[in-house]
């Protein structure tokens, strides 16, 4: 009997999975961790590891920003460790895709959540159309270095004033309005959020695609 449980418990074992999502955002961190909630995967964020610092986010694209932040998880984590990571932006119609990538630093590096706020506000006085795309790119590295991407996004418009205060540096979530939802983002539980998020999509298919590797094994 005893070596047939340990045989079980090895199996087991073996489709245990732990992830290192490399953030410091707590907003993002509270979402991704709520969309992953098999047992058989653990997130777990820079700060839960004791990995100090962050990646620079100096690409012109998201999944050039995703891919660093990702490499940059990779270098200090456990070689046996999966990596996982994103960026995201907001590409708004009437101001030809900006801010995009440049979504979280728009009013200039070390902005407050509040100051980026006040500066897309700002951007759009007087302008009638506030069509917007936001859109994230998850980037997974695997512990033997293949990379796998991932992209969700998710159609709305934007408020002339926040509807309610925003979610920590998530600037936007108090003015954007997806479509065919009476509802910002910051209004909404985490549950809905990740349900039609761009965000929730990105990390849906990631945990998908996660979660088929676990079966195989």
């Amino acid at each position: 009997m005893f070596s047939v449980t340990k045989i079980i418990n090895n199996k087991i074992r073996s489709r245990e999975m732990n992830i290192i999502l490399s953030t410091r955002n707590p907003s993002k961190a509270e979402q991704i961790k709520a969309l992953f909630n098999n047992p058989n995967i653990t997130i777990q964020t820079l700060a839960d590891v004791g990995i100090e610092g962050e990646a620079t986010e100096d690409s012109l694209t998201l999944y050039g920003n995703a891919l660093k932040k990702a490499l940059f998880a990779k270098e200090f984590s456990n070689p046996k460790d999966w990596v996982m990571a994103e960026d995201t932006g907001i590409f708004i119609d009437a101001l030809n895709g900006d801010p995009g990538v440049y979504s979280a630093r728009w009013a200039g590096e070390g902005a407050s959540t509040e100051d980026v706020l006040k500066y897309c506000l700002k951007k759009m006085e007087g302008i009638s159309n506030r069509a917007a795309t936001f859109e994230t790119t998850v980037v997974v590295i695997d512990p033997k270095g293949a990379t796998f991407v991932f992209i969700g996004s998710v159609r709305g418009h934007l408020l002339t004033a926040p509807k309610v205060s925003p979610q920590p540096k998530m600037p936007y979530s108090g003015i954007f309005m997806p479509e065919g939802i009476n509802l910002v983002w910051a209004e909404m539980s985490v549950e809905q959020e990740n349900a039609i998020s761009h965000r929730g999509k990105a990390f849906g298919k990631a945990k998908t695609f996660l979660e088929n590797i676990l079966k195989q094994e």
